[in-house]
């Protein structure tokens, strides 16, 4: 797509958790628990409360279209602040600090007083009804060399964690309160890449700090966008940063397509007209559709117009019909049916054509079907459906939507205006003078610290010039330097801790446990002191996560083997395979290192295996000939 043209405009917000010792407005821990550990449970009904000048947030108001009850789950390492019971302890001073230092990496201006403020959110991410937050500074700037111009950082904000959803409408508090900065742009990028871009810049920046979590959900990104008449929309919790370029692209193709969608209805005069809604629950009373068998009511509406646009693509996966789904969906319904897809779901050919001839629909009209557990929930899902479908005669419709696998999105709720917030009464507001601003220390960017430490890898230990960047750009970085520091060979702890680290935790393993007691270290010591070889690392990593002591580890799964045992059985293993050995000669070493390998089970270093392969080959080949 030619996005100049288009008029594509983007922002993105960031949003990633502190690492600090305790909550921004506690003083329990950071650490995330497992919600079998959970201590107690509570329940809360939330209700959107008014702003100053007496307003109610529109996307407050849309998430009370549903009387939802919240649980939530706590934990010996929560308190009453999370449970909304206890009024806040003062601002954590480190986040605040941590906070500042970015805003200086940013060149940004600091306020110079914070003020709290309260952002009502009602989706039961909260147990008060609203999340803490606090503007920190203001205009940084991102180089020319990742926007072309220039990019703008407009805020940088200090605020809690949201309590983490377990299913459903149960939420964990042992996320709520984790100190969380948003790093919001301007709107100053003009192409899926250069959002991408952005994004990657700003993570980079902040792992720079040396004091941000690491892992999925520690970070969060949001990005607005727009086409030339399109509208703003807002895509939440892209997690991962390789998606974004996409779901850029994908919003880019949604408002293109609503837009051709609108001068299709417009051309054929298209009309949404309450009047068409009927009762037609009567009609389906003898139906084998198991979703409208088993509802209490089930209402319908003609849209003179629409027929064929209803179940049109819109992006991948998508359809006008999910977009008007989606909004029903709020009432508490499971989604619609529309004629442009039926007959389907078990409603026939017969039960169709009464439909359209009940409802008095054409050939270019779409029926819409919405079935309710309740009259009311019936006909509240039919009046959404109404507001999105009128939404389709203007285009696109300003909203707030959530990311789907691959990179589609889903409606979430309208965005939220200016009576989301309102003050905080609970916090004294905080003094950021001169004194305190210019006492930031600004730390190495990590793309500086990368090229200076890699070039010192090559020239101090000879590591290929590639390998030596992987390397100082893992967040292992530490542990390497240390390994090295007490005397492990620094290829060994390069690659062993870079490669096994990657390969357990993707395979989910518990990394951070096994490192916080040095496990890594003390295996790579004890292949240094020849207890063990390199190649039963993986495993023994494997047996000690799995709750095995590292000395049992070591024994079961790399028993030491002497030199003069492993010379016997590499005797004894070319005896078995004589034939294999004179046919192949030398070229059987390769298939035979494999042999012995697995004889020993990892417990002799893989060189010296080779060493003595090659010479007892040699011995066997030279009295064949």
């Amino acid at each position: 797509m030619d996005y100049k043209a288009l008029g594509l405009t983007a922002g993105i917000e960031i949003h990633q958790q502190l690492d600090t010792g305790e909550k921004l407005f506690c003083r329990c821990p950071t650490t995330l628990r497992e919600t079998s550990d959970h201590s107690g449970e509570f329940f809360r009904y939330l209700r959107a409360t008014e702003s100053e000048l007496g307003e109610i947030d529109r996307a407050a108001q849309e998430e009370m279209k549903r009387d939802r009850k919240f649980v939530y789950y706590t934990y010996d390492t929560t308190c009453l602040v999370e449970n909304d019971e206890e009024p806040p302890a003062p601002l954590n001073a480190e986040a605040l600090d941590l906070c500042l230092t970015i805003a200086k990496m940013f060149s940004m201006t600091p306020v110079p007083q914070l003020h709290t403020m309260r952002k009502l959110v009602i989706d039961g991410s909260n147990t008060s009804g609203f999340q803490r937050t606090a503007l920190v500074a203001l205009n940084g700037t991102i180089p020319q060399s990742i926007v072309p111009g220039g990019g703008e950082i407009e805020t940088i904000c200090l605020e809690e964690e949201a309590a983490q959803r377990v299913k459903d409408d149960i939420f964990s508090l042992d996320r709520l309160g984790i100190p969380l900065v948003e790093i919001t742009t301007s709107p100053c990028m003009h192409t899926p890449e250069e959002v991408q871009k952005a994004a990657e810049y700003i993570g980079m920046v902040l792992r720079s700090t040396g004091k941000v979590k690491r892992g999925i959900g520690t970070i969060r990104q949001d990005v607005n966008i727009s086409i030339a008449g399109g509208a703003r929309v807002e895509i939440k919790g892209v997690q991962e940063l390789d998606l974004l370029a996409e779901v850029v692209r994908r919003e880019a193709v949604r408002q293109t397509n609503l837009l051709a969608l609108r001068d299709g209805l417009v051309s054929r005069g298209a009309v949404v007209d309450e009047g068409r809604i009927t009762d037609v629950t009567g009609l389906f009373k003898d139906t084998k559709s198991a979703i409208l068998k088993k509802a209490k009511k089930i209402e319908a509406v003609t849209l003179p117009g629409f027929a064929g646009l209803v179940g049109r693509e819109i992006q991948p996966g998508r359809r006008l019909g999910s977009e008007i789904s989606d909004y029903a969906k709020k009432c508490g319904v499971g989604g619609i049916f529309h004629t442009d897809e039926l007959p389907a779901y078990g409603i026939t050919d017969s039960e169709v054509a009464r439909l359209r001839a009940h409802c008095k629909a054409g050939e270019a009209d779409c029926v819409i079907l919405a079935a309710g557990a309740s009259a009311k929930q019936a006909a509240c899902a039919m009046q959404q459906v109404i507001v999105r479908a009128r939404m389709a005669l203007s285009g696109v419709p300003e909203e707030t939507r959530k990311m789907l696998e691959g990179g589609s999105t889903a409606y979430m709720r309208p965005l939220p205006g200016a009576a989301r917030m309102y003050p905080e009464t609970d916090v004294l507001p905080v003094l950021i003078d001169e004194k305190r601003w210019n006492a930031v220390a600004v730390p190495e960017l990590l793309t500086e610290k990368v090229k200076r430490v890699s070039a010192r890898f090559v020239a101090d230990y000879r590591f290929n010039p590639a390998f030596a960047t992987q390397v100082a750009s893992s967040e292992y970085l530490p542990r390497i330097e240390r390994a090295i520091h007490e005397g492990i060979n620094p290829d060994l702890a390069a690659s062993t801790i870079v490669r096994v680290a990657t390969e357990l935790r993707r395979e989910g393993t518990d990394i951070e446990n096994l490192f916080a007691v040095d496990t890594d270290l003390k295996i790579l010591h004890a292949v240094k002191d020849g207890k063990m070889a390199k190649e039963a690392i993986k495993d023994v990593f494997l047996s000690v996560a799995s709750g095995t002591t590292l000395d049992d580890a070591i024994a079961k799964l790399a028993p030491a083997v002497s030199r003069e045992e492993l010379e016997r059985i590499v005797r004894k293993i070319l005896a078995e395979r004589a034939d294999f050995v004179q046919q192949k000669q030398k070229a059987a070493l390769g298939p035979l290192m494999g042999v012995v390998m697995a004889e020993v089970r990892g417990s002799v270093d893989g060189k010296v295996v080779s060493e003595i392969l090659r010479k007892e080959l040699d011995k066997v080949l030279a009295k064949g000939n």
